[in-house]
Order: C-alpha cells, then structure tokens, then sequence
C-alpha cells in the first residue's frame, strides 16, 4: 500500500501529481473526427478496427469529476498508520514526582504530562481510515472520461487474442514488443485473465493487468498506454451501462 505523506512537501507533491494527470487528459477534438481502436494479432500484424459504442463513447472528458475520482483513489491507497503516544500511553508518570504544596513549583501529577519532556502528545495523530466514496454515477462518469481521454489520444491498441501457451516473461515481451508500446506505463486489460498471463507479465516493470470489470479510472489515467483484449472492448459498455 502506498505510504503517507509525512511533510507538507509530500503532500504538495502528490497533490500536483494528481492535478498533472488530470490536467494530461485530452479533450474532445474539434474537429468531430470518429474515435476508433486499431486491433492487432500476437505478432503485431494489424487484423481489423474496433468501433466503439458511440452512445457512450463520445470522447467528452469531465475533468472536474476526474479530479474528484482520482483524489478518491488515492485516499484509499493510504495506510493511515501514524500514531503518538497520549499521556496514558507513555511507559511510567504512575508516581507523583513530588508533594502538592509546599515546593513553590506548580502542581503535578505525573511526569507523562504533555507539559513535560518525555510527556505524551496532545492531539497528535493516530492510525485511521482515509477512504471514502463518491456516488455512483460520478464514479462511473470519471472511468467513462478517463476511457475517453486515452480514446481522443489514440493511446488504446486493440488485442485481437491473448494466448500465452507458457507462464515465460520474454513472451509477453515479445507481444509488447510488437505492438510497439511506447516507453512508461503499460495496462493490459482483458476479459479473463489466464494463470499463465499473471505469471508471465509479473516480472515486467511498468506493465500492469487487469480484469475489464476491476480497471478503474486512476489505473487508466495514470497508463501511457493502455493495451485491451477485442473481448474487453466488447464488453466494456455493459459494465458502464450497469453501474447507471
């Protein structure tokens, strides 16, 4: 899981990493041009163009609900595991240090008190849960934008199948290899994930696989390119027309 930013610098930074990758995301173009997905073999020969559901797939990016989204995910990712030590907490203090009277030192009962060096923390941090939700139908208009955005950059290269015979990294990097995947970022997204395929891909730095149905907006938005299965371009709209 991801760490949580412990200094006001940390904090700066990721939120700009965020911003960055919303403000990244491509708008519709002018022009009106078709939005279509070039679907290619294991050997990297292209075999046909996808057509995406033009209902859905219009290529308007919302960059308000991207940002929500993706501020969402992040919050989910942190541990939430800082914690300080109240007055009840620290080792000792059970003693009182000396009499109440009679001393010409203001009273005390306890050398934990936060007062005093070696005292607990008062209203410091303590392990919580970051994560919360946004709506259903913002969830669902953020993935669909992300989608968009990738769609408008012609960053989606369609995978007619993915047969991996054997569990060998350098065959999933062959097939990359061929379909000519840019440098960064890589998500493999497929209808059904073969034991072989994860066995394979687990080595390769930067490539990431998921299910159609478990993709969500933050692994889209944060890929430079992103590598789907005919089978997932297929089967795309019915997962965003059931979470309407």
């Amino acid at each position: 899981m991801q760490k949580q930013p412990k200094t006001r610098a940390a904090r700066k930074s990721k939120r700009l990493k965020i911003q960055s990758a919303v403000a990244g995301a491509k708008q519709k173009d002018s022009a009106g041009k078709e939005l279509s997905v070039p679907v290619y073999d294991m050997k990297g020969k292209k075999v046909s163009t996808f057509i995406p559901d033009k209902d859905l797939f219009t290529g308007e990016v919302n960059k308000a609900v991207l940002y929500q989204a993706m501020v969402m995910y992040n919050a989910k990712k942190r541990q939430g595991n800082a914690a300080t030590k109240t007055r009840g907490d620290v080792s000792g203090g059970g003693k009182k240090p000396f009499r109440q009277k009679g001393t010409g030192q203001a009273r005390a009962g306890s050398t934990r008190s936060p007062l005093w060096r070696h005292g607990g923390t008062i209203f410091g941090p303590h392990p919580r849960d970051y994560a919360y939700s946004i709506p259903k139908a913002i969830k669902r208009l953020a993935f669909l934008s992300s989608i968009n955005s990738k769609l408008n950059d012609d960053k989606i290269i369609g995978l007619d199948a993915m047969i991996i015979s054997e569990p060998k990294t350098k065959n999933v990097v062959a097939l990359l290899s061929a379909l000519k995947v840019g440098a960064g970022k890589t998500l493999l997204v497929l209808d059904s994930i073969d034991p072989n395929v994860m066995r394979a891909s687990n080595n390769i730095a930067n490539l990431q696989v998921r299910n159609y149905k478990d993709v969500s907006t933050i692994d889209v938005l944060t890929s430079n390119s992103i590598v789907m299965s005919k089978g997932a371009l297929e089967k795309l709209p019915e997962r965003l027309k059931a979470l309407k």
